[in-house]
């Protein structure tokens, strides 16, 4: 069908795609939810440490490993009807972790949690995708559907500090619950039912793949920007990459395959998907940096570290409604450019900061994350809109896996560079110090006095210096992708332009 032909969305589909933010919203928030829980858990649950780790990351890791699975199955069995059943799940193991009474407990509801997760977002935007046939209205969906997923993790650090003044730990989670049973009310009311009409069977092997090759690779980054370049890390990527080869032959050679080649057929497809990991690069790998530069440098409680991390949330919220109106005026290869200039710019005022520069860091951070969710609302759509319609749960599941890795990657790698930094700077200092600014802090309260402020001053310093390397690096990186957009979104565009010709001659 050509856009020209296309039905537009009236009141009734832009209803039902303001019911789909709803767990679009909670699903993004619960991955920073329990930042100001940490200290209540530690006393009711008495975790050990690696329970403690495992609270934190169990439910992002049930979230990656599982997105292809839920995406393929979506199609198979139905978008609504899989929305539907991850909402039920979410709130029942939501309900699981509020009152969870001991670490397995809630690392398990935790991990239902994740499955929940898995099965939302690749249906909310699948089913976006689905509800919008208009090109236009489908892009400014698309760009809002961005916004609030950008917004949402920035948002649920903050709704649980807040909600932690008043009630016990266990609130953070129970605030999913009537949501999601408004969802279950108005969804099938609003939404219908999407699918692939002829899926083929489902290939049970290429689950354990797709988790095997996603999950050492994800854990593999997040314990390099932990811990550096360590043997277990590294052995965990190299284990995932292979299964990953083993995963991409299977799909290459099945007639009923997990992830259909008919998406990569669509130019605009693998092209989303690559801008889509480098924006995701650069909004984690950032974010590694400016929160630990509020609490560490700036000397701030997680509450107000939090509060002000939401400034930049503003910009977003204005940045994918007007990414998509300039993407129709200009072309979307000169705002995706723009885009990821933009956030080149901003990597740089975070290069300008001090040791006390809260306003240059929050301004930095907002320049940062508008160019990002200008980059990510136009990728998404345009991948969207390259892939069948029958695909479009496969396609927003690769879509989003690929941001799982561009983040952790971001996150390992900027990290990286600037812990390489810190280090060198501190090559003559004790090893607490050096390790990291966590341990230079505690290492300064103990010493007290002159000492303390001392050792305190030139941490500080050093990890501004690293973070103004990785914030080089990452400009670098940025202003290439704006060069390859440029170049390789405008023939895609043209393509498409010459394809829509066609169909409108016949």
């Amino acid at each position: 069908m050509t856009n020209s032909a296309a039905r537009l969305a009236g009141r009734r589909e832009w209803t039902a795609f303001t019911v789909l933010l709803l767990p679009l919203l909670l699903v993004s928030m619960d991955v920073s939810v329990l930042y100001f829980a940490v200290p209540a858990i530690t006393r009711e649950l008495d975790p050990t440490a690696t329970q403690q780790l495992w609270i934190f990351d169990s439910y992002a890791f049930a979230l990656a490993g599982l997105l292809i699975t839920m995406g393929s199955l979506g199609d198979r069995i139905g978008r609504r009807k899989l929305l539907l059943t991850g909402a039920a799940a979410f709130g029942l193991a939501s309900v699981g972790a509020a009152y969870a009474t001991s670490a397995e407990m809630l690392i398990a509801a935790r991990v239902l949690l994740g499955i929940g997760g898995a099965t939302l977002m690749p249906s909310t935007l699948g089913l976006v995708r689905n509800l919008f046939q208009d090109d236009g209205q489908r892009s400014r969906a698309i760009g809002i559907w961005s916004g609030a997923m950008a917004g949402g993790i920035a948002l649920g650090s903050v709704m649980s500090g807040l909600i932690l003044n008043h009630f016990w730990w266990g609130s953070v989670f129970l605030i999913n619950v009537p949501a999601m049973l408004l969802l279950l009310v108005l969804v099938p009311v609003l939404v219908p039912e999407f699918k692939d009409p002829a899926p083929g069977r489902f290939d049970l092997l290429s689950v354990p793949l797709s988790m095997a090759a996603v999950l050492p690779v994800v854990y593999g980054l997040k314990e390099i920007a932990a811990d550096g370049f360590e043997p277990l890390p590294l052995g965990c990527l190299a284990a995932g990459l292979l299964f990953g080869l083993l995963f991409v032959r299977r799909q290459l050679t099945r007639r009923d395959a997990m992830i259909s080649r008919d998406l990569f057929r669509g130019r605009g497809f693998a092209a989303g998907v690559a801008f889509n990991s480098i924006s995701a690069f650069a909004m984690m790998g950032s974010a590694y940096f400016t929160t630990q530069y509020l609490q560490s440098v700036l000397g701030m409680g997680t509450l107000e570290a939090a509060l002000w991390g939401l400034a930049p949330s503003v910009a977003v919220g204005a940045a994918a409604p007007t990414a998509t109106a300039m993407g129709q005026r200009f072309g979307r290869p000169v705002v995706i450019a723009a885009g990821f200039v933009i956030a080149a710019a901003g990597f740089l005022l975070l290069a300008l900061t001090g040791t006390d520069s809260l306003w240059p860091l929050l301004a930095g951070a907002a320049v940062l994350a508008s160019g990002i969710v200008t980059v990510m609302a136009l990728v998404s759509d345009m991948a969207l809109a390259s892939a069948p319609a029958e695909k479009a749960g496969s396609a927003a599941s690769v879509l989003e896996t690929g941001s799982e890795f561009g983040g952790a990657l971001g996150m390992a790698l900027l990290g990286s560079l600037g812990t390489a930094v810190y280090r060198a700077d501190l090559a003559d200092a004790q090893p607490a110090v050096r390790e990291t600014l966590g341990g230079a802090t505690a290492v300064a309260h103990q010493l007290g006095g002159p000492a303390g402020e001392t050792v305190l001053a030139a941490a500080r310093e050093a990890f501004v210096h690293g973070m103004h390397a990785a914030s080089y690096g990452a400009t670098a990186l940025l202003l290439a992708a704006a060069v390859v957009a440029v170049t390789r979104v405008r023939r895609t565009e043209a393509a498409r332009a010459a394809r829509d010709a066609v169909a409108l001659a016949h």
